[in-house]
């Protein structure tokens, strides 16, 4: 039976990493059959319910609660902005040292674009001797990101309206890059993880920080460029 890492767990929540590449729950846009909401359910023997999402491709850290209240209050919390969401990305290019993107995102053709706040500092730079595209070197960022708001793909969209998409993103992204990734180093997925959480407990009032590791593929890629998975450890955001 598939199973997942436990983050953190008390009578009312659970935290656990989220491989990439799997839906957390049946969407009528995929014919995938696996499922994280139930292949948790299988692994506890016990009902969870979602409280956020994260996009197939993302991995990482993803919380549930273990009834409908428990979930409804910490939805509450994320609607509210009171949640603090950390991820890390590799972009293309030498973003700025820190920043705040502000950009209005479509999530829908026919409706209005929605406030969308992103703030993000850079953690590491590389440069590789590998032509892509006019250039015979290629530049890369390993930066922290601090969503602000909830929109869909927003750390995605962007990422890519700075000119430092998501390597590996093959919606927003830059095909060439993904291509050079999967050639020189067999990366074929989305170089971004959901690295950390902190939030209010609704029943407890404690103030928790969870965080979670690296996944392997990306803990091989960081030697490869010669980063160190220290820099990913949590700081505040810009």
């Amino acid at each position: 039976m598939e199973t997942f890492p436990i983050l953190y767990r008390d009578d009312r929540y659970i935290a656990i990493h989220k491989p990439a590449g799997l839906l957390v729950h049946r969407s009528a846009i995929s014919e995938d059959k696996r499922f994280l909401l139930q292949l948790l359910r299988n692994q506890l023997g016990q009902w969870v319910y979602p409280i956020h999402r994260l996009d197939r491709p993302t991995s990482g850290i993803i919380l549930f609660g273990f009834d409908p209240d428990a979930a409804r209050q910490l939805v509450a919390e994320f609607e509210l902005r009171r949640v603090v969401k950390r991820y890390i990305a590799v972009v293309r290019g030498y973003t700025e040292e820190s920043g705040q993107i502000d950009y209005a995102l479509l999530e829908e053709e026919g409706k209005m674009r929605q406030e969308a706040v992103t703030a993000f500092n850079r953690l590491a730079t590389v440069e590789l001797p590998i032509a892509v595209g006019r250039y015979a070197q290629s530049r890369y960022s390993l930066i922290e990101v601090y969503p602000q708001t909830g929109r869909m793909h927003q750390i995605r969209k962007h990422m890519k309206h700075i000119f430092h998409p998501i390597v590996g993103d093959t919606t927003h992204g830059d095909g060439r890059h993904n291509q050079m990734f999967r050639d020189q180093f067999n990366s074929h997925r989305l170089l971004l993880m959901a690295a950390g959480l902190r939030f209010r407990h609704p029943f407890s009032d404690e103030q928790l920080t969870l965080e979670t590791e690296l996944d392997p593929e990306l803990n091989g890629l960081f030697a490869a460029l010669g980063w160190d998975p220290s820099a990913t450890r949590w700081c505040e955001p810009a």
